[in-house]
């Protein structure tokens, strides 16, 4: 391919240059990892400080554990979702047998079904819908609460170590 020397030299954005490095590091068939010194070498031939790369490092890794709280989370909350379904299932099939039993002339079990099947459909919602700020706030609660259980746990464990 020729190229006309006239031609002005072709530019790009920030973004441009890292969608462009990102696409061609996925597209290297490099098999297995890349250790601490080599990442060191390709931030040096780009020009990237020690400082920033070494910034990027360390908001990547805040990012995975952020991820895998995250995770460990929405694991609770479907673990929590799972044992109110079998509540719901093993205490209104004894009210509709019970009503049954009763000779069903009023079936109120089927308000209880109802009424506690609303609230078990709006849980799970709640669950599966994770972009609204009741999920963050869930979250931030969840978060605080296993904070404070590790202090109290680390302080037990010196407590009983000395």
């Amino acid at each position: 391919m020729t190229t006309d020397q006239s031609s002005p030299e072709l530019t790009y954005t920030q973004e441009q240059v890292q969608q462009i490095l990102n696409l061609a590091i996925a597209q290297q068939a490099y098999e297995g990892e890349f250790s601490y010194t080599q990442l060191v070498e390709i931030a040096e031939e780009l020009g990237i400080s020690p400082t920033a790369l070494n910034y990027a490092a360390q908001a990547l890794q805040t990012q995975r554990s952020e991820l895998v709280k995250r995770q460990n989370f929405d694991t609770y909350l479907k673990a929590n979702l799972r044992k109110q379904v079998g509540r719901y299932a093993i205490a209104n099939s004894s009210f509709i047998l019970l009503n049954l039993l009763m000779g069903f002339s009023t079936p109120w079990s089927l308000y209880i079904a109802l009424l506690w099947g609303l609230r078990l459909g709006l849980n799970a919602w709640n669950v599966y819908h994770t972009q609204d700020e009741a999920y963050e706030k869930a979250f931030q609660r969840w978060e605080r609460k296993h904070q404070l259980q590790q202090k109290v746990n680390n302080w037990l464990e010196r407590l009983l170590s000395a």
